[in-house]
């Protein structure tokens, strides 16, 4: 049996300039976190007493005989790629899915990490980025950008970049105190609105051409974003003020990246005091986040009193096996 636990992302600055469409041509870069709410995918070969072959437990239960009977497209497409039969899989998350949280990159990675464990082999942060892209974004022809499952593979605070030749992950050097500093200052409410982010970036097609000058002011935010956060001389507050500014700017690449309730809260949270904030993912709905100075916190809850609020941690640890029982396994010939 093997148990994964694999976090999800927390964006901030450059979300859309990891599309490979608009990268590939522009370059792209994000500024992202991993934070201490994980998916867990327990993953263990079937035993054979049953009229099925595989058993799959999500939001939903399956049980089929063939793998081409697998609904869950990033299930079957996985167990085709890496060869897998046989299986029980279950899925459990600390946080509801499509939310804006890379929920599926991060169970895309968590899967494979799991199948290759199953298997006695190791995949490294890269291998297991790379094909968690590959199986969203070619085998289960889903739109969306990069940072995701390099984000969930890898874990951390980091600036990702994109380009022609791929990407490179680097963490963002910044004091321990300062990274608490900002974490501290971070708030996030659960607007209770769930959407497929494959759908929103559909409508929204974001990397139209009269969408690109707002995606390349987006994109050169990260910059201004990274010499916040390491210059111990500057205003940590300023990062706040841009989330602000990003967002707005984000607003304007789709119709579908917000909603008249979204917005009602958003300038709820302003006016009593947060400094700036975004909604998490490709829009529609799922997670706000706001800087909020601490003595201003408790009136920005008042103000949510609708909304959930969700404590929450940076972590640096990315995708992990936590358990890892080996068993012996003979395919039937």
């Amino acid at each position: 049996m093997i148990i994964t636990k694999t976090p999800f992302r927390m964006s901030f600055f450059g979300g859309g300039t990891d599309m490979e469409s608009f990268f590939t041509e522009n370059g792209g870069s994000v500024i992202s976190t991993t934070f201490d709410k994980y998916c867990y995918v327990n993953v263990r070969h079937l035993p054979r007493f049953f009229d099925y072959s595989t058993e799959l437990s999500y939001s939903k239960t399956e049980r089929v005989t063939s793998v081409d009977d697998i609904q869950h497209p990033a299930i079957r497409n996985a167990m085709k790629f890496l060869d897998m039969h046989e299986l029980r899989l279950t899925y459990e998350a600390d946080l509801p899915a499509r939310s804006g949280l890379g929920t599926s990159s991060s169970f895309a990675v968590g899967m494979l990490n799991a199948f290759y464990a199953l298997k006695g082999k190791y995949a490294d942060k890269k291998k297991l980025a790379d094909e968690a892209i590959y199986l969203e974004r070619v085998l289960c022809e889903e739109a969306g950008g990069w940072q995701d499952q390099i984000a969930a593979s890898f874990g951390g605070f980091n600036r990702i970049n994109f380009g022609p030749d791929g990407y490179e992950v680097l963490p963002i050097i910044i004091s321990p105190e300062r990274k608490k500093q900002l974490n501290n200052n971070l708030m996030m409410f659960f607007t209770g609105f769930v959407r497929f982010s494959s759908d929103v970036q559909k409508k929204n097609n974001v990397t139209a051409e009269e969408k690109k000058v707002q995606l390349k002011e987006m994109l050169s935010l990260v910059d201004k974003a990274e010499n916040i956060l390491i210059d111990k001389n500057t205003d940590l507050d300023e990062f706040g003020r841009l989330l602000d500014y990003t967002w707005k700017l984000k607003k304007q690449t789709g119709s579908a990246i917000s909603t008249s309730d979204i917005d009602k809260y958003y300038e709820k949270g302003i006016q009593a005091g947060a400094l700036g904030g975004k909604l998490l993912g490709a829009g529609g709905g799922g997670f706000l986040v706001f800087y909020v100075q601490p003595e201003k916190q408790e009136a920005v809850i008042n103000a949510m009193s609708d909304l959930m609020h969700i404590p929450f941690e940076f972590e640096d640890g990315g995708t992990r096996v936590i358990h890892y029982s080996p068993e012996t396994y003979v395919p039937i010939v």
